[in-house]
């Protein structure tokens, strides 16, 4: 029997870390299924889904512990299989100036339609013409039956004014 772990990894950028984390995978007789890794604040961060037979668990394990050793705090959670959403699928972009708070705003009001955020990227950065500071997201997210893209978008365009940001809603994969 499989078992499917999610690796959490957060430690000081250099080379080789990625390297470390799949050697560990491998010798464990692991499967590197999905991930997102990136350096953000300096730091080497992600998470790494990996499908590994439940007795080679242990393995897994120990390897982690290995790669924890050489600077790279490791921890292995256990991945529940969920059942698959079945609404629309969007993607949100938005773009404005960056102040406080504009990911809480946002959120909140996704989660109070009840959308799931499937993904979330955000990045900041300086304006080409004015130098100010910039922040952008993408997120993709998943309607629950019965709600539209376009109540979405007007719950959105609701707090754009106050959160001072632009909105563009488009169909995931469009």
């Amino acid at each position: 029997m499989t078992v499917r772990v999610i690796l959490s990894v957060v430690g000081s950028d250099r080379p080789g870390l990625t390297n470390a984390l799949a050697d560990a995978v491998h010798a464990a007789g692991g499967n590197w299924l999905e991930s997102h890794l990136s350096r953000l604040g300096g730091k080497y961060v992600g998470s790494v889904l990996v499908e590994v037979d439940a007795a080679a668990l242990p393995a897994l394990e120990a390897q982690a512990r290995e790669v924890d050793a050489s600077g790279l705090r490791v921890s292995l959670v256990r991945a529940d299989e969920a059942a698959p959403r079945s609404g629309e699928a969007l993607t949100i972009e938005l773009v404005g100036q960056d102040r406080a708070g504009i990911v809480r705003e946002v959120t909140a009001v996704l989660a109070g339609l009840d959308v799931n955020i499937d993904s979330l990227t955000t990045a900041t950065e300086n304006g080409a013409w004015s130098g100010e500071r910039l922040f952008r997201a993408q997120a993709r997210v998943t309607l629950p039956e019965g709600l539209t893209s376009d109540a979405v978008q007007s719950a959105l365009e609701a707090i754009s004014g106050d959160v001072m940001v632009d909105f563009t809603v488009t169909p995931a994969g469009a």
